[in-house]
This record gives structure tokens, sequence and C-alpha cells, in this order.
């Protein structure tokens, strides 16, 4: 059994997410591939090579691929397709853009935001908005999958680097072209990967105030930013802050809700995470229920005073 792990990197680096979807391969067992496509992206191929479990990394290095074009990137892990019992990645957006072309063009289903491996050929996936688990058995002579990298840890270094090898970009045609990126400039840590989040909802009233009162506290302890989707909703923080089902599910060692009800939506994007603290003023917000620690109170006290005390 042979398992390829389509990975997440940014050509230069190689994203944390693509080490905790090794985590998952491993347990479903087989010897696992690595693929790297990109352009110029050497330094990520070097890094997947000292992950723990690697039996190889395989690179593809094209014009197309150098954003992860969802067509080039499908057409060419199909052309490597006839090795693999198993095809996955991390279910960030690369992912999710890419591994269901590659399931219809290989005519087999995709078990979507894998949170357990069960057997070889069985999964856990949350349904409902996180409020049920299906339990998923594939059928299929191939299975494609996409894992919720919050349910897994990231694997580790590996005693010896595993060999790096190139293979040709398959023809996918023209039928999307890469235009421009626009990516938000933040000195915080990225959200899916921080170890501490500060979140605000729609209680906080303005994009200013959700400055002015989330980011001293943010500040003072390293934490990313995040909203819920009530506040991006209601402008007061871009799309990219957003947690949640329809947002990014993040699973951090500590996690501040501050002025944020607790909607199934939003549970399902951050429930995994290790400490929940929620500040509400409402002492029976759904949020309490999956609370570590509750403050019933008036953000607008409590934060100033834990930027204070911190």
């Amino acid at each position: 059994m042979a398992i390829l792990l389509l990975a997440d990197h940014d050509n230069t680096t190689l994203s944390d997410q693509t080490a905790k979807a090794l985590t998952a391969a491993a347990q479903i067992g087989g010897e696992i591939d690595i693929l790297i496509a990109g352009k110029n992206a050497s330094d990520a191929a070097a890094q997947a090579a000292k992950l723990a479990g690697v039996r190889s990394v395989i690179v593809a290095e094209a014009d197309a691929l150098e954003h992860r074009l969802a067509e080039p990137t499908a057409a060419l892990i199909v052309a490597l397709a006839e090795g693999y019992d198993t095809i996955l990645s991390p279910a960030t957006s690369t992912g999710k853009n890419v591994l269901p072309r590659v399931a219809a063009l290989l005519d087999v289903m995709q078990i979507s935001e894998v949170t357990e491996v069960v057997a070889a050929d069985t999964f856990k996936r949350p349904i409902y908005a996180g409020n049920a688990i299906e339990v998923v058995q594939s059928t299929e002579a191939k299975r494609v999958l996409t894992i919720r990298t919050a349910s897994f840890a990231a694997a580790g270094a590996a005693a010896a680097e595993a060999p790096v090898r190139s293979v040709e970009e398959a023809a996918s045609g023209d039928l999307s072209r890469f235009v421009e990126n626009i990516l938000s400039q933040s000195d915080r840590p990225d959200l899916s990967a921080a170890k501490i989040i500060v979140s605000g909802g729609r209680a906080l009233g303005s994009d200013q105030t959700f400055r002015d009162v989330l980011n001293p506290v943010a500040d003072k302890l390293g934490a990313a930013v995040g909203a819920s989707r009530a506040a991006v909703d209601a402008g007061y923080a871009p799309n990219d802050l957003q947690v949640g089902q329809t947002g990014k599910v993040v699973a951090p060692d500590l996690y501040i809700a501050c002025g944020i009800s607790g909607a199934i939506q939003h549970l399902a994007g951050m429930k995994d995470s290790k400490i929940i603290v929620a500040i509400n003023t409402d002492a029976e917000a759904p949020i309490f229920q999956v609370a570590d620690y509750g403050i019933v109170g008036d953000l607008f006290e409590v934060l100033p005073e834990m930027a204070r005390q911190l």
C-alpha cells in the first residue's frame, strides 16, 4: 500500500499542515511519498525530506504549478495516481481546491475533513457543523482524502533525509491562469498555526473598537486575532480572520472568545482548542457549554483589565 500526500507550501516554506497530514497518512499505514508541486521549490522539498515516515519526495516544477492552480495540479496527481492506493492532502484552501478535481477525474468518492483514522479504509469526519461524527468506509479502488489537521499532531524529524526525485508536469490545457495574489500583511501569527487566539464577535460594535479592544490583549499574549462570522459579516474584521465552519478551523492551546455567543457555526471551528475562555454578558450563552473558563461580564471592562494584568 502506497500513499501520495500533496504538500501545502509557498515554494519556500513547507506548511505545518503538511506535517500534520503526514501523521494521518502514517496512521493509515503504508509507504508515503510527498508531492511538492510548484516552481523553484527546492527549499520546500528539502524540508519535506526531513520529516519522519517519508519514503521519498516527488518534485514537479513548472510555471503552471507555481501557484498550485487546480487544473494542472490535479492533472499531475492523476498522472501519478496509478502507483498509489490513497491520495490525500491537508484540508487547506489548496487541498480543498485540488483534490475534488482529482476524485472526479479518477471517478471515485472523496472523503472530506477526516478527523480520525479508524482503519486503512475507514475514517471519521464531522457532519452537521460538528454535531455528529460520521464513520465512512471506502470501497473505492483509490481513496481520496482531505485531512482536518487540527485533529493531528505534526510529524517529527527523520533520522535520515528521504530521497528527492523530479517528475514532469502533466498536460492540463489552459482552463485557468494565475492573475494576482492579494494577501493581508500582519505581524501576528498565522491564524491556522497560532498557539493562542483572541477572537471577537458582533458585540464589539465596530471595526475600530474591534482593534482597540482586542489588539492590546493579543499583543501581550503574542496571539493571533480571530473573529466570528457575525463580526465579519458586519464588517468589523476581514474574511481571513473568520473562525468557524465557513472560515478557518483552529485548535490552539488557548482560545479566548470575546462577545461571541457560541453559534453552532462558530463552535465547529474552535471547539477542539485545548483551553477555551469565554467572556460574555449572557450567562446562558452556548459558548459557556464548551468553555473551560467562563467570565460573565462586559468585555469592554474585562479585556482592558486583562491587558493591564498581563
